[in-house]
């Protein structure tokens, strides 16, 4: 049985170490498994980035549809930035007066860059065609990118040429049917960002929810209108408000700061816990830097660390050594009652489990909840804590526990 701990610790060890290269590397150089630079992520507040303001042109939508028309804009701005791997993105709605306003922001993107990727989301909307004497006007339909379900480029069997086939929703479908039956022998114009791409004659109604489109563009051309398409096409048109650089609030010197204050305040638990608990807080003190590394490794894998993310780590840290204060406190209490070493041990983990699995699992909701109904930088808090407590349930129930049966039982036989 202790053969078999033994080798288990030596197998945390050694996955303690590789989690020490990845995070701090020999070569200053931090790689993933596959051999690519894998740095810290960092979120708006600490390397700055964009901050822009949309206003949405709510002109042709129905009151009632409002609020949905903008939870769909938010959900494209969001997929529409993710495709391009922005650290922690920040999408907001805002509503003043009758004005509705959509609030980005984006950490370590250059606004100019920013501004053109949420700028080639494409509008698309059909239109009918009225004619006015000599002159031509377009009517707004109801039919709009919003009821677009996916996009596709197909050929012309006889020309070859690039077409882009368009596939609506089920309520799209209708809409569409219905612009087709009332315009039959008439001309209706697609327009692709407020410009007219084409302007076909309806011959008969359409059915089925699908539309092309074919105009004077090549296949590339076409290739990357699909892309935007099924990137999301924007459910109403929205214009650029303002611009602004937001510098880091913190900067690379309070980054430092907070990491040393991280630092100190750990080798002061350990300081306490080597004092107080002697051998049981070397223990402690070993599961710590397990616990440490193995955290700081996973928030290598796509966590965005904020200021509020940091402090989750640090406060998650806390936690970790609460768990084995109450570990140490019930094994005292069996070493009184005059229990063996290794029988003491047990009884103390066993007796210390319940308070440490609740007070886990409370944790854990809280950090579920804040985490699904808040914005973007309570996230980060809630993320880094609640992987914490997981880590934490890991280096106390298993790290610091075999280290105790392993070399405390061996010492006092």
């Amino acid at each position: 049985m202790k053969k078999q701990a033994k080798l288990i610790l030596t197998g945390i060890a050694v996955v303690a170490v590789l989690a020490a290269l990845f995070v701090l590397p020999i070569s200053k150089k931090p790689f993933d498994f596959g051999g690519k630079v894998a740095p810290w992520r960092l979120g708006l507040d600490l390397v700055g980035g964009s901050h822009l303001v949309y206003e949405v042109d709510m002109s042709n939508v129905e009151a009632k549809d409002r609020d949905s028309v903008m939870g769909g804009l938010k959900d494209v701005i969001e997929r529409r930035v993710n495709l391009f791997g922005v650290s922690e993105p920040q999408v907001i709605t805002a509503k003043e007066g009758d004005s509705h306003r959509l609030i980005v922001e984006l950490a370590g993107v250059p606004v100019e860059e920013a501004i053109k990727q949420i700028g080639e989301t494409p509008m698309l909307d059909f239109r009918e065609v009225i004619e006015i004497g000599t002159s031509t006007a377009f009517l707004p339909t109801q039919l709009t990118g919003r009821y677009l379900k996916k996009a596709q480029m197909t050929f012309d069997q006889t020309l070859g040429t690039p077409s882009v086939s368009l596939e609506f929703n089920e309520e799209g479908g209708k809409l569409f049917e219905e612009l087709t039956a009332r315009n039959i022998g008439k001309p209706v114009a697609i327009f692709l960002d407020g410009q007219p791409i084409e302007v076909p004659t309806v011959q008969e109604k359409i059915s089925g929810g699908t539309a092309q489109i074919t105009g004077k563009f090549t296949s590339d051309e076409a290739r990357k209108m699909v892309e935007r398409f099924n990137a999301g096409a924007l459910s109403a048109p929205m214009s650029l408000m303002s611009q602004q650089t937001v510098g880091a609030s913190l900067g690379q010197e309070s980054l430092k700061k907070a990491i040393d204050a991280g630092i100190y305040g750990t080798l002061i638990i350990v300081l306490f816990m080597l004092v107080y608990y002697r051998g049981f807080g070397l223990y402690a003190s070993l599961a710590l830097v397990v616990y440490i590394l193995l955290t700081a490794a996973l928030f290598k894998f796509g966590v965005t660390m904020t200021l509020a993310g940091i402090a989750g780590y640090i406060l998650s840290i806390g936690m970790a050594v609460d768990a084995n204060i109450l570990i140490f406190e019930r094994t005292k209490e069996e070493l009184k009652r005059g229990l063996s070493r290794s029988a003491a041990i047990e009884e103390g983990f066993r007796r210390a489990w319940s308070s440490i699995r609740d007070s886990n699992i409370s944790t854990g909701i809280t950090c579920l909840i804040l985490f699904v109904t808040t914005s973007s930088f309570v996230k980060g808090f809630a993320l880094t804590l609640g992987i914490g407590v997981l880590v934490s349930m890991f280096s106390a129930i298993t790290v610091t526990r075999l280290l105790m049966y392993v070399f405390s039982t061996k010492e006092h036989k």
